[in-house]
């Protein structure tokens, strides 16, 4: 067993019993293997381990490695998207985790109408407010809501965040639960399930899946330390 496989059978066991001790089903929490900045060879080792659903950062590293993959693996795009890279992404994902803007919303929703594709995203919140991260705050989705909601071609899955770091996992506990608070009522208010919480990476999806978490962003916990860029 390569260390990869070893780590992703680790990485699922803790997913099952943060699930089973907080009262959630297990099935249906995805693990979403970050696999920016890493090469084809450790991602072909995940897949060996039966991962199939990777998230990159930058629509470009999906571009030069999805055609060296098997055409049955996953992608979503986790990073920031740019206006002028939207029609080259939007035949590549499953998902796009991190609609920012009103702007890149709109832009997503006219691109896939001309493409005939009904591109499925999470709204990304900045619980913190952090002026390093991006996303709507509580108070601007809140206004924003409903012209989301009413982009005929956006296929809104729920919401995603990223809370402020803490080396402490129990730390970040509050944020989970402000996102998962923040999309009940955002579901109540569009009329629609919001189904999709992606929040949680290597130090606390544990506590993210206890709090409702269904999709878990784990990259160096499979994959070790990122690479440095070129």
């Amino acid at each position: 067993m390569s260390a990869i496989a070893a780590c992703l059978e680790n990485i699922r066991e803790c997913i099952h019993a943060a699930a089973i001790r907080s009262g959630h089903d297990a099935a249906a929490v995805e693990l979403l293997a970050v696999s920016k900045t890493h090469p084809i060879e450790s991602i072909q080792q995940a897949i060996d381990a039966g991962q199939l659903v990777f998230g990159e950062n930058r629509v470009q590293e999906i571009l030069i490695k999805q055609p060296q993959l098997p055409s049955h693996v996953r992608w979503h795009l986790i990073g920031p998207l740019q206006s002028n890279k939207v029609r080259k992404v939007l035949p590549l994902v499953e998902m796009i985790h991190a609609v920012d803007s009103f702007d890149i919303a709109k832009d997503i929703n006219r691109i896939g109408g001309e493409l005939g594709l009904r591109p499925r995203v999470l709204i990304e919140i900045n619980l913190g407010t952090e002026s390093s991260k991006h996303g709507f705050n509580p108070t601007t989705i809140r206004e924003q809501w409903a012209p989301l909601c009413a982009l005929d071609k956006l296929n809104i899955q729920g919401v995603m965040c990223i809370p402020p770091f803490d080396p402490l996992p129990e730390k970040t506990r509050p944020y989970f639960v402000m996102l998962r608070e923040l999309r009940d009522e955002l579901e109540k208010r569009g009329g629609a399930p919001l189904p999709q919480l992606s929040m949680g990476m290597s130090h606390d999806y544990e506590v993210a899946i206890e709090e409702g978490a269904t999709i878990v962003r784990v990259g160096s916990a499979i994959f070790g330390s990122r690479a440095a860029k070129a």
